[in-house]
């Protein structure tokens, strides 16, 4: 979904790559690195290494865990790059510059002082995205600044700051409505008491208004997340400001000691995790975190897993199976309110591909008949309305809510608009290229693991003969699309015509 090209500098010139790893750069994640990685703005960073056609290139380099746009954050560092001290003490100051402005017991402070305003003294300015005490009015006085700020408007804070939307960056889609009050109900029909919200705001509000207003609810909510913003909003104990791409706890052991204290509380008893991390993130460090909030959870050598709901796109369900053996995916469809093609009521191909991965039974699960959801009494889950149960998988196999097809030939079910090539040996869309695989692993072309992980990566002679021929009718295809000898360049034609446009605009004043 997205690329590294426009944040690593020393990689981009040498071609785009995507940040999944399947084109070119994968994250290097070491169980115990010999130095720790180096610092940016968002914390830690993480190691990468460019990959071109199962062989790795001879420098590995650090980047931003947080950003994929170099303009939010241009770190970037060879491994066994040496700095010099001064290199280091202005890499030190810039990290601080770009920390908030203000701290969180500082936040705190002004939240109180804020609450006990009269209504007509209550302003927020939408500019500077931030709640303004009498002291600030004066330097916000050119700014559009909205006014008599209500309680409630406090308590839905996700409502009263603008989403943050670049894609390269965060990508902040806040749930809509009604998937937030169907999670809501599942975890208090589950019997969780404590909910630890990591990146999803909208449902840590929505479970302090239920608890705030209902006294027979009696969950709690900790919210993890990397917008400092909800800082203004929330005390120490209800908010941490956190980066879920590399464990970092921006306000240092006291925010990670709010954490463990709440996932320990009740001897760890009652709490899940839910996630809904940016769709553009790694699936790998993401894991590597989870698990270490996992063991701040887990005491002595239990074998009993922290309840997870990891809220993520279908077609990364091999990903996340693969760090989490244990965990199934729902058939219900999240939604956001603030995107423009994950929405409930669509139908087809452009239904929302967001689904919970969890590890908590299936069976226990109820997802809303209402909705168009039905039990599967030989599946014994619940499954959306035209999943229907395949006899010869034993299973409802839809991934994607339309009715799949059952393959004789692949022996499994495909997506109905995919059709069995005799040349690729496999199910694919009509219009596909024979080209073998462009995804999965360079080394062999499985689809089902990464170079990495690769059963012959210890023979980098055996590469993927797939490539070479992929290489090849791409030279071909080249050489069809010439003329006279001279290739077609579509972009410079283009550009003579704009150029003869402008000669001939001068020349007529």
């Amino acid at each position: 979904m997205a690329t590294l090209r426009d944040r690593l500098g020393a990689v981009e010139a040498e071609g785009s790559a995507n940040r999944r790893g399947s084109a070119g750069v994968e994250v290097v994640l070491l169980s115990d690195p010999a130095t720790p990685a180096p610092l940016c703005p968002h914390g830690p960073t993480l190691l990468f290494v460019k990959v071109s056609q199962g062989k790795e290139e001879t420098r590995r380099f650090y980047a931003c865990s947080a950003c994929r746009d170099r303009k939010d954050c241009d770190f970037f560092q060879w491994e066994d790059e040496k700095l010099s001290g001064a290199r280091l003490a202005a890499r030190e100051a810039h990290n601080r510059r770009c920390q908030p402005p203000l701290s969180r017991t500082q936040c705190v402070e002004r939240y109180l002082k804020f609450i006990e305003l009269p209504l007509s003294q209550r302003k927020f300015c939408q500019r500077c995205q931030q709640l303004l005490l009498p002291g600030d009015w004066e330097e916000h006085q050119e700014h559009q600044v909205k006014g008599d700020i209500s309680i409630t408007q406090l308590k839905r804070p996700s409502r009263l700051l603008s989403p943050l939307e670049n894609k390269k960056t965060n990508a902040q889609y806040l749930f809509a409505d009604r998937s937030c009050q169907f999670l809501v109900g599942l975890l208090s029909n589950l019997g969780f008491r404590r909910v630890l919200c990591v990146g999803t705001p909208r449902l840590h509000e929505l479970i302090r208004l239920k608890a705030s207003g209902d006294k027979n609810s009696h969950i709690k909510s900790l919210l993890l997340d990397i917008d400092f913003r909800y800082s203004q909003f929330y005390m120490e104990d209800s908010f941490c400001h956190y980066n879920m791409f590399n464990h970092h706890f921006f306000d240092g052991k006291a925010a990670l000691d709010v954490c463990r204290t709440f996932l320990q509380e009740d001897k760890g008893e009652g709490v899940i995790m839910v996630t809904d991390p940016p769709f553009g993130g790694l699936v790998e460090p993401l894991a590597v975190t989870f698990k270490k909030l996992i063991a701040m959870w887990k005491k002595d050598n239990s074998h009993e897993e922290l309840p997870i709901f990891w809220i993520f796109p279908y077609f990364f369900e091999s990903r996340i199976c693969q760090f989490f053996p244990s965990f199934h995916m729902l058939d219900y469809q999240v939604d956001y309110d603030n995107h423009a093609l994950y929405k409930h009521g669509k139908t087809g191909r452009k239904q929302s591909p967001v689904r919970i991965f969890t590890n908590i039974p299936p069976n226990k699960i109820v997802l809303p008949v209402e909705e168009g959801y039905r039990f599967c009494p030989l599946c014994q889950r619940y499954v959306s309305l035209e999943n229907q149960h395949c006899e010869h998988c034993n299973s409802c196999t839809s991934k994607d809510g339309r009715k799949w097809n059952h393959c004789f030939l692949c022996k499994k079910c495909v997506k109905p608009s995919w059709i069995h090539c005799s040349t690729c040996n496999h199910c694919a869309l009509p219009e596909h290229s024979c080209e073998g695989p462009k995804d999965g692993c360079f080394i062999c072309g499985e689809l089902d693991h990464k170079r990495s992980t690769c059963p012959d990566i210890s023979t980098p002679k055996k590469v993927n003969k797939a490539v070479r021929k992929q290489k090849q009718r791409k030279s071909n295809k080249m050489k069809m699309e010439t003329t006279k000898g001279q290739p077609v360049n579509h972009t410079s034609v283009k550009k003579k015509k704009k150029r003869r446009e402008r000669v001939r605009q001068n020349l007529c004043s």
